[in-house]
């Protein structure tokens, strides 16, 4: 019996969600929250700032890939930048057409999002040499290839998007409309209050 490769179908969605919203590149992961951590691993980031009123993965993400947070007072909706980076919180925001030339916009599924698979992220991109670092980051530094075959020239993290979160990612982008409006800004705490930040004001 041939064996066929189970992630086959996280390409599919990967692809079926690089048309929809204009992305030269998509890269599936676990969560939008390792998305960032990703994207913050790529960039090198070192002083990021972040509204304060956001969700408090976003600052642990910064934080765990080595930089510190500054946070500003910004009222948002859909999405916002992690100044001075070409990197996104696109949590709030999932729409036909929406990548942006030269940026990582880091999208999230969970389940009250509105591609709601139940689980999962995603960076847009259109840096291609970025792509396939990333692709080896979230697979404990592995490539493509067979176990046995793989060379390990980088670290990574388990941080793939399981075969069934991507099927059913597939199913619901079906369903889909080409125009979604940005979700708003919820009652987020200002973050600045805590002092587990503190450090990194």
């Amino acid at each position: 019996m041939r064996r066929t490769n189970p992630y086959e179908v996280v390409e599919l969605f990967e692809r079926a969600i690089a048309d929809y919203t204009g992305s030269p590149y998509v890269v599936a992961v676990d969560s939008c929250t390792d998305a960032i951590l990703l994207a913050c691993k790529i960039h090198s980031v070192d002083e990021v700032s972040i509204p304060a009123h956001t969700y408090v993965s976003v600052p642990n993400s910064i934080i765990h890939a080595g930089g510190s947070v500054v946070f500003r007072d910004d009222q948002w909706r859909g999405g916002y930048q992690l100044q001075p980076y070409p990197i996104w919180d696109c949590a709030k925001r999932f729409t036909s057409g929406m990548y942006q030339a030269g940026q990582m916009q880091c999208v999230s599924f969970q389940y009250s999002k509105i591609l709601g698979i139940g689980k999962g992220g995603a960076i847009l991109t259109d840096d291609a040499d970025a792509v396939e670092q990333l692709r080896k980051m979230r697979f404990n530094g592995r490539s493509a290839v067979p176990l046995e075959q793989d060379g390990y020239t980088s670290l990574g993290y388990n941080m793939t998007m399981t075969p069934e979160q991507a099927a059913r990612g597939l199913s619901l982008l079906f369903h889909l409309p080409d125009h979604n409006a940005d979700q708003i800004m919820e009652n987020f705490a200002d973050l600045r209050q805590y002092p587990v930040f503190a450090p990194t004001i």
